[in-house]
């Protein structure tokens, strides 16, 4: 019988992203005697959809018709017999679910410092107190499958691609006129691919308007039209990237592309991008920020209203 680790990751891209390193680790300290399965969101397994070491990967539906609770339980015996089950969630589902399953070691994420620091670092601590081991965190890992690859993408000119969502709220967003004013000043030596999520049509639609206005034609809208693993591909293949805090911020990250990561109401030594020796972090330091809410509680957004295309410009 397979001897079997079962890995609750995040449920948000980005932290699924950061919590690789610990993952890593876990698969280096156990070996190959091991079959890994992967549960999480339909978003965030995609980062492990071509991991060598990962064997099965399910997604969490729990959320979905009946009763939550109930299909938690189920998803947990449909395990079978697990050796060793760590989560990365602290949530109160989270929690259910490792009652239920039915293994020999299980292991939930907790905060071990009140100390600001990384959260690849603090999924990397959760590990190594776990494993009573002192592994060090490694880069972003982030498999993927070059048959997806377009030939286009290592022909000339440059590629630049704007990100101005944020699934997790309207405080990190940027202005896409702004996003569109940076665009234009590089658009001679870049084409320029504007990315989304489904719920991200709208900024992006708002920065093809803008760009339009501006006399700018060498652009690609993207948003709402590609599956996370076609992102990941596109984004891997950038020359620069401009980005909110977000999930494809990470994702640029794990591949060290040249990044301009705007930050506002984030705190921005825990979530920047971990490890890339090209990012830019543009931010200004006003007193309300970081407020670590979705939406501005003051109504004024100043932390990111502040943020010009000339700060971006000048930066670069």
């Amino acid at each position: 019988m397979d001897k079997k680790i079962v890995l609750q990751i995040p449920t948000w891209l980005g932290d699924a992203v950061m919590a690789t390193p610990a993952i890593e680790n876990i698969i280096q300290h156990f070996g190959d005697d091991y079959k890994y399965i992967v549960l999480g969101s339909s978003v965030s397994v995609k980062i492990f959809e071509f991991h060598p070491k990962i064997s099965q990967i399910i997604v969490d539906d729990t959320k979905k018709g009946g009763f939550r609770y109930l299909n938690i339980y189920n998803l947990a015996k449909s395990f079978g017999s697990v050796d060793v089950f760590f989560s990365f969630r602290r949530s109160f589902s989270a929690r259910i679910l490792q009652f239920f399953v039915n293994s020999k070691a299980k292991y939930g994420y907790k905060r071990l410092t009140s100390e600001q620091i990384h959260l690849v670092l603090r999924y990397n601590d959760f590990v190594n107190h776990t494993l009573k081991t002192n592994y060090q965190a490694g880069d972003l890992k982030i498999y993927t499958s070059s048959s997806l690859t377009p030939n286009t993408y290592h022909l000339p000119p440059k590629k630049l691609g704007l990100n101005p969502g944020a699934t997790y709220g309207s405080a990190k967003r940027w202005y896409p006129k702004e996003f569109a004013l940076v665009a234009k000043e590089l658009s001679k030596e870049y084409d320029i691919l504007i990315f989304g999520g489904p719920t991200e049509v709208e900024q992006a639609g708002e920065i093809e308007k803008y760009l339009q206005e501006l006399g700018v034609t060498n652009y690609t809208n993207l948003a709402g039209k590609t599956t996370v693993t076609e992102l990941i591909e596109y984004i891997k293949n950038l020359d620069l990237f401009i980005t909110n805090d977000s999930g494809p911020m990470h994702l640029a990250a794990a591949f060290k592309v040249k990044t301009v990561a705007i930050f506002g109401p984030t705190k921005h030594m825990e979530t920047h991008q971990w490890n890339n020796p090209n990012e830019i972090i543009v931010r200004h330091d006003i007193e309300c920020a970081p407020c670590m809410k979705r939406v501005c509680p003051l109504g004024h957004h100043e932390c990111m209203k502040k943020i010009t295309a000339s700060d971006v410009l000048e930066r670069l």
